[in-house]
């Protein structure tokens, strides 16, 4: 597993772990209370660490490399039963943009994602995870069979933000998402969002408007990332940690200013350090939060939506 810079002194207490393992292996040594030892300097380590995070740091364990990507969740979720659907009837198919049925604990959803890739073959298949028109047209051509056969739509959030390249622009990339945007406003079907990485502007918004909007621990949610910021502001990216905390786009500062509808903790060390509790974590919630939303008809769904939607920004003196 790789590890950021500011986890480095819990690298050290693991390899020290990994040489005490290798060492009992070898030589059949009784080491139980050094173990025993060394597992409460680790579990320590890593409280301290992970309790203390500043802004700059949550965006770096957005990205961690080892952190799950949409089809980790969805295969983890639905238990592989998942069935992608392809192609937004105009275009092409938008690799960046996942979506299909899938069913957790035998409830039909429809799940809808942007997907990165682990390596550079993948990345450059997914396109580091931005998509183009097709890929947020695929997305609302998915979320309205939903809505015909009376579905939820659960969709997943991480992306640097939507493709920025002229052919993207020519092809109606702002026009897309703000069709998304509308269109998403009055589905009728329940509407979950989770941002499980990067939620990066319009990229971010155009499959981000739900019932409830929930973030993980450790994800940001912006109009622009902390080094563009840094760009603009400074003319350097040496700022990005300043531009961080400038732009209060952790999970805790959205929920502060209403942004977002709640927090999903993630284990102490990160959801990369151990995704199959992040996945138990994640099904657990998002099971409670379909059951909470059945309760309501239709237009109630909508009207409430529409109604958090456009109290956003609005300033009481």
């Amino acid at each position: 597993m790789e590890y950021l810079e500011f986890e480095k002194p819990l690298e050290e207490l693991i390899l020290q772990m990994e040489k005490l393992q290798e060492l009992k292996n070898e030589n059949e040594v009784d080491i139980s209370t050094t173990v025993k030892g060394l597992e409460k300097k680790i579990e320590a380590c890593r409280k301290d660490i992970y309790t203390n995070l500043t802004p700059w740091q949550r965006v770096q364990l957005s990205r961690h490399p080892d952190r799950p990507y949409t089809l980790d969740y969805i295969n983890a979720l639905t238990k592989k039963d998942f069935v992608e659907l392809h192609g937004d009837r105009g275009v092409k198919d938008d690799k960046a943009m996942i979506g299909g049925w899938g069913s957790i604990e035998e409830k039909s959803v429809m799940l809808i994602g942007q997907q990165k890739g682990r390596n550079t073959k993948q990345r450059q298949k997914r396109n580091f995870g931005m998509p183009n028109p097709e890929g947020y047209r695929k997305a609302l051509r998915l979320m309205r069979m939903a809505e015909k056969f009376g579905k939820p739509i659960i969709c997943f959030i991480d992306t640097p933000g939507a493709f920025p390249g002229l052919e993207a622009e020519k092809r109606g990339q702002g026009e897309a998402i703000a069709r998304n945007i509308i269109e998403m406003l009055q589905l009728k079907v329940p509407i979950i969002c989770i941002i499980i990485g990067e939620g990066a502007s319009g990229g971010a918004l155009g499959i981000g408007v739900g019932d409830k909007v929930l973030m993980l621990e450790n994800t940001w949610y912006s109009v622009i990332s902390p080094e563009n910021c840094s760009t603009i502001l400074w003319r350097s990216w040496d700022f990005k940690e300043q531009a961080a905390d400038a732009l209060k786009l952790t999970a805790s500062d959205m929920l502060k200013n209403r942004l977002v509808d709640g927090i999903i903790k993630e284990p102490i060390g990160g959801a990369h350090a151990f995704p199959d509790k992040m996945f138990r974590i994640l099904k657990k919630e998002i099971l409670n939060q379909l059951e909470e939303l059945e309760k309501f008809s239709t237009t109630e769904l909508v009207n409430k939506r529409m109604n958090k939607f456009s109290a956003m920004g609005i300033v009481k003196e």
